[in-house]
């Protein structure tokens, strides 16, 4: 493998030259400002709590829980998706320097944080939804986000009656169509595609490659993903070591 300077170098050399970048990340872009990932050893499914323990963990964010066990999926969803004092980091920061000079289409996001539009980036497509939109299961009106933290509610209600819920893609739950198709019409256009942060192993937005046209794939994750063989180029380093040298 080429040495980490020689790999930097030969992306500032294919950034320059790029006319339009796509990034897609995934929860390693979000480790660094303090938000656990949800597979490594330290991340949300392994953290255990002994309420949270009889319950696999893709049910606790699941649609399931939330309208079967509402009092249990809101508990978690306190003490685990908090983000309010949460800053973005220099990947957030560098992506939106980006998009600034004109280099950067859009971040194509499978994080719920709202991190990357804190930094200043504008077109997020957020394929996950957002933790950052909150609004009433029955009428639809919206409420600050921060209202599921505040609320004194143990199932905090709008006052139609229905129940508030954030506006996040829960496992069983079909992904936002108008993020989706901005985000592959993008992809379809761009010349340099970077994957950061994430696995490749969340369907479907692990098929988001099979848009792409153009000729330069870029994979940035700690661990080997199922896409590394196509890349042009391969970074196991953090995300912040990258992005700090662009």
């Amino acid at each position: 493998m080429e040495s980490f300077e020689d790999r930097i170098s030969k992306l500032k050399q294919i950034l320059n030259e790029a006319k339009s970048v796509v990034f897609f990340g995934g929860a390693g872009v979000s480790t660094e400002s303090g938000i656990p990932d949800f597979r490594s050893k330290d991340g949300l499914y392994n953290q255990h709590d002994v309420q949270f323990d009889k319950y696999p963990p893709e049910y606790l964010l699941s649609h399931s829980c939330l309208y079967d066990q509402p009092k249990v999926f809101f508990e978690y969803y306190r003490q685990k998706m908090d983000c309010r004092n949460i800053e973005p980091n220099i990947t957030h920061k560098k992506l939106a320097e980006m998009e600034k000079s004109g280099k950067l289409s859009c971040v194509i996001t499978q994080n719920i944080d709202g991190l990357h539009q804190k930094a200043g980036s504008q077109k997020v497509y957020e394929v996950h939804g957002t933790t950052q939109r909150v609004y009433c299961d029955r009428c639809g009106q919206e409420y600050p986000y921060d209202i599921l933290f505040t609320s004194k509610e143990p199932v905090p209600h709008c006052k139609c009656g229905g129940m508030l819920r954030p506006d996040v893609t829960l496992y069983e739950e079909s992904l936002p169509e108008e993020a989706w198709s901005k985000a592959t019409l993008a992809l379809a256009k761009a010349d340099v595609f970077i994957i950061g942060g994430t696995s490749l192993t969340v369907y479907p937005a692990n098929t988001l490659t099979h848009y792409f046209r153009g000729s330069h794939l870029i994979i940035m994750n700690r661990d080997a993903t199922s896409q590394d063989r196509n890349a042009e180029i391969v970074f196991h380093e953090s995300l912040g070591e990258i992005f700090s040298q662009l």
